[in-house]
């Protein structure tokens, strides 16, 4: 039986192109040379070999293994994993990687670990052995060991805290005019310079690339030959980029509610401009044939329109509760991935009129959520350092105030600036994903954080994948997510036990009647939404 709720959120366009080759790209790149002349692989084999060399004081480190905490079971052991800050200059700085393990393989059964990235980025994942031990079938269990560890940047590995206050972590914020294009700007400049004056030499090296890297230098002390991984909204982005590096070290990924290799980052907030209209207008259909219920309109429109009003409402005159005063924006924000899930969205807007016609309204969801400076300073640096971002504040003002009217739930959301704009060059051009490892893409059809569009792109790039679509699905993350699909979880877990992946792509169809399981990512989405 899956008895987790694991999953977290998101981030997003990687550029053609990838990195000069590092110790790990080349080392990889020397395990695919077969077709290579023999001269440049024997030269790609030497290369490798002189980058293992210079890695081996973290690829044969020994790991001191304790118990994680008093309260907490004795199997669940942590472990400190030293890295290079950067893997160009091994010698130089190293920081920390906190990594957990649980062991319940058993001998003549065991194939290896299987490690997990919950989301994010900026989520911690050290919990995550203990928790998949507790909540993974016998049959995954009886052959994997569980090791779950915090990305570098976030909890208890070497962390980055910029010392936000709750206002500059705030995000997104809209844009509808020039005034607030202006406070942004500014906005999105503290934080940049908050951040470059507390972790400058840090900063460019908080990457997705270098945490993949970090992978493997995990998986070479634990004494594995390959690596199993389950990854969730941004650990897709993580998992992908890892196939890529170290082709030869993926045994069995599995991939979670998807973003787009090719939209990393800028590009995966604003796809959900479009994808939160398609969600609106088939959730307006949904309501209006429930008005008996909902009491929102008879019609598409007129759900629409009470939506609207509500909105334009909040903005003269902010709507109340629990105490927190919601504007017309903040109304907007909190909605769009609750329209996903159509049943939760007509329980939103319902508690939004009951509060705006001085009723007594149950607390929204998310609606009093803030995030934490470790959170949300890390997911800056990995989205701001994955890939380039434009640098003119008129690009973003100009995009916002254009999707703002093509996309009105939330196209200036999707489109506004943030610290990128600002934000020094990460260390390394971004990760190209387009190749042929093994592995299994699984996707909800209503995903708020990562849209069906971008799990169909991931399944794309990796051409040796298969996915499972669930249609109809809703929620963010399908395995561990809102609602159980027999379905999906027979093929991931089959998946996970045998090896074999589907012969084909394969469509489930949505559990009738699912509800959402309460402290999903849906209800509480990050500041970027992907987690």
């Amino acid at each position: 039986m899956l008895a987790l709720g694991v999953v977290a959120g998101l981030a997003p366009g990687l550029v053609a192109g990838s990195a000069s080759a590092a110790p790990g790209d080349r080392e990889a790149a020397s395990d695919t040379a077969a077709t290579a002349t023999s001269a440049s692989l024997k030269g790609a084999r030497a290369a490798a070999a002189v980058d293992a060399e210079r890695l081996a004081p973290y690829t044969r480190q020994k790991l001191t293994w304790k118990r994680c905490a008093a309260d907490q079971p004795a199997t669940y052991q942590c472990a400190t994993l030293k890295v290079p800050l950067d893997y160009t200059k091994p010698e130089g700085k190293r920081i920390d990687v906190a990594i957990s393990r649980v062991r319940t393989s058993v001998p003549g059964k065991r194939r290896g670990v299987l490690t997990f990235n919950p989301g994010g980025p900026g989520d911690a994942g050290l919990d995550l052995s203990l928790m998949f031990a507790e909540g993974l079938p016998k049959n995954v269990r009886e052959q994997y060991d569980m090791v779950g560890f915090d990305p570098r940047g976030v909890g208890e590995s070497t962390p980055v805290a910029c010392g936000l206050t709750d206002a500059e972590q705030a995000y997104p914020r809209p844009t509808r005019s020039a005034a607030e294009a202006a406070a942004n700007n500014k906005w999105a400049k503290t934080v940049a310079d908050k951040c470059r004056d507390k972790y400058g030499k840090l900063l460019p090296h908080i990457s997705t690339r270098n945490t993949a890297r970090d992978m493997d230098v995990m998986r070479a002390a634990l004494g594995e030959k390959k690596l199993s991984y389950f990854g969730v909204s941004y650990g897709t982005a993580l998992g992908a980029v890892y196939m890529q590096l170290f082709p030869q070290r993926a045994d069995r990924f599995v991939l979670d509610s998807a973003v787009d290799p090719g939209r990393m980052w800028r590009g995966m907030f604003q796809v959900w401009a479009p994808e939160a209209e398609r969600a609106f207008k088939r959730w307006t259909k949904w309501t209006a044939a429930r008005d008996a219920t909902y009491h929102l309109g008879d019609s598409p429109a007129k759900v629409a329109r009470t939506f609207r009003k509500l909105v334009a409402r909040a903005d003269v005159d902010p709507i109340v509760i629990d105490g927190q005063k919601l504007d017309g924006s903040q109304v907007r924000d909190i909605t769009r991935a609750e329209f996903f899930s159509v049943r939760s969205g007509a329980r939103t807007v319902v508690e939004l009129k009951k509060a705006a016609e001085g009723r007594q309204a149950r607390e929204l969801p998310g609606a009093q959520e803030q995030s934490m400076d470790n959170m949300t300073s890390s997911q800056f640096a990995v989205v701001c350092s994955d890939a380039s971002w434009p640098r003119d504040p008129e690009t973003y003002r100009r995009d916002a105030i254009r999707d703002a009217a093509r996309y009105p739930l939330y196209g200036d959301f999707a489109s506004t600036i943030t610290p990128c704009a600002y934000w020094d060059k990460g260390a390394e051009p971004a990760t190209k994903v387009d190749n042929k490892v093994k592995s299994l893409v699984v996707q909800n059809e209503w995903d708020s954080q990562t849209p069906l569009v971008t799990g169909k792109a991931m399944h794309r790039a990796l051409k040796g994948s298969r996915m499972v679509t669930v249609s109809g699905g809703e929620g963010h993350g399908v395995v561990f997510g809102d609602s159980r699909n027999a379905c999906a979880e027979k093929a991931t877990m089959g998946y996970l036990v045998t090896g074999k992946l589907p012969a084909k792509d394969l469509t489930c169809k949505a559990t009738p009647g699912g509800q959402r399981r309460a402290g999903s990512a849906e209800t509480a989405p990050s500041p970027f939404g992907l987690r």
